[in-house]
């Protein structure tokens, strides 16, 4: 046990050494916080538009229009008599950049809501919709007026029915929100993913490395082939717990200090309200922890034999593909199983053990599940771990000698039965 613990020690501080293991040890938490935080500054300074409405109507709508822009923080609006030459005239001062924009409304705006706008930028699809809402709601209203019903009775019979959503786990009442239940799912994916991908494909290029320097035939005349598979994707593991325990404390100091940082860069008093953080209970954790390392040992297993079964990098990225793809077919499943946790598919995805470290979590994140199904799928993937790694041994024991062309499936096979 002593030799497995000594490629760990080697493979754990050759990584952390490394400058680029600290470059994303802090990219990680930036990334994060651009995330969560620059939507929020965004949102504090909306640029404000400068428009002209060009009222050709025989009513009070172009003034009406007018007065509801410029109440909201998205316009400042001028109102202007269509004239022959005015739009000739506004569409220069647009090009001159004098103006964002302006608004054309004629007496078909009130009998086929009809209206139209021209401007420098029409794909900002919230300021357009600010337009268009401007424009309804005043259409509306003189519509309203001219059959002879009041628009405030309307307007209170209109009144948005907010929907609040709690989630139940367990029998209890989390009080967590339907957003924070999607995005705790979507980050725990997107996290894993990309977690196991990186760590396992880490795995393949270190073993790809000591076969094509003969470092390995060194290596294994002081222990066995297994032994040194098992110390290179327990230190590999081990140095990804650790970059996930500083990104863990730098996101959460970050998150402690969000709101001073969004209210010193101008987001307002109300600026921690701009988004929310879902919560992460202890058994969130604790699931999300095991299948980590469930799925990184499975994964990484596979990326060391095809690392071993290639001669070169060429090969081995050829050969990856398809341990990739089960990657990216699980994690492209992510949307079905949030639509519907409980759904065929899901629960077949959280079961299978090759999807299981992704579909599980992001299920568990979005719903209610039973204890059997968790503690189903985390059996079948013990038992995937044991069985593709006695696999994955094998092959490794006969590949990290073996140079040349790259070896068949039938060939494969060959050396799992005689290894």
């Amino acid at each position: 046990m002593h030799k497995v613990w000594a490629v760990v020690r080697r493979e754990f501080v050759e990584r952390i050494r490394s400058k680029w293991f600290w470059v994303m040890a802090l990219l990680g938490p930036v990334f994060f916080g651009a995330v969560f935080l620059l939507p929020a500054l965004l949102a504090g300074r909306p640029g404000i538009k400068r428009i002209v409405v060009v009222d050709g109507t025989a009513s009070p709508v172009g003034a009406r229009v007018t007065e509801l822009l410029n109440q909201s923080k998205v316009f400042y609006a001028v109102r202007v008599p269509a004239t022959d030459r005015v739009v000739d005239s506004l569409t220069a001062a647009v090009g001159a950049k004098g103006l964002d924009g302006f608004l054309v409304l004629t007496d078909a705006v009130v009998e086929s809501g009809t209206a139209e706008y021209r401007g420098s930028n029409v794909s900002a699809f919230g300021a357009i919709a600010a337009l268009e809402r401007a424009v309804g709601e005043v259409v509306d209203a003189v519509r309203l007026e001219r059959a002879g019903v009041d628009p405030r009775i309307v307007e209170r019979a209109r009144v948005r029915v907010r929907l609040a959503t709690q989630k139940i786990s367990g029998g209890k009442t989390t009080g967590e929100s339907a957003a924070q239940s999607f995005s705790l799912a979507y980050f725990m994916a997107i996290i894993l993913y990309t977690a196991i991908l990186i760590y396992g494909i880490n795995v393949m290029s270190s073993v790809l490395e000591e076969k094509t320097t003969r470092i390995v035939e060194v290596l294994v005349s002081s222990l066995r082939p297994f032994q040194l598979m098992l110390g290179k994707v327990l230190g590999v593991g081990a140095v990804s717990i650790f970059q996930f325990l500083i990104w863990g404390v730098s996101v959460r100091l970050l998150l402690a200090q969000r709101g001073r940082f969004i209210s010193s860069a101008g987001g307002g008093n109300d600026a921690p309200q701009l988004f929310e953080v879902p919560h992460v209970s202890t058994a969130t954790a604790a699931l999300f922890i095991i299948y980590f390392i469930g799925g990184f040992l499975l994964y990484s297993a596979m990326f060391a034999a095809v690392g071993a079964m290639s001669s070169t990098e060429q090969e081995a990225r050829q050969a990856q593909q398809p341990v990739t793809w089960l990657l990216v077919l699980s994690f492209v499943s992510m949307f079905a199983m949030l639509n519907d946790p409980g759904s065929s598919l899901a629960v077949t995805l959280s079961l299978v053990p090759f999807s299981a470290p992704i579909a599980m979590p992001v299920r568990w994140a979005a719903g209610n599940l039973p204890a059997y199904e968790v503690a189903l799928s985390l059996a079948l993937l013990a038992l995937a771990v044991v069985a593709v790694t006695w696999v994955a041994a094998r092959i490794y024991r006969v590949g990290m000698l073996m140079t040349g062309k790259r070896p068949s499936v039938r060939e494969l096979v060959r050396w799992v039965r005689t290894a």
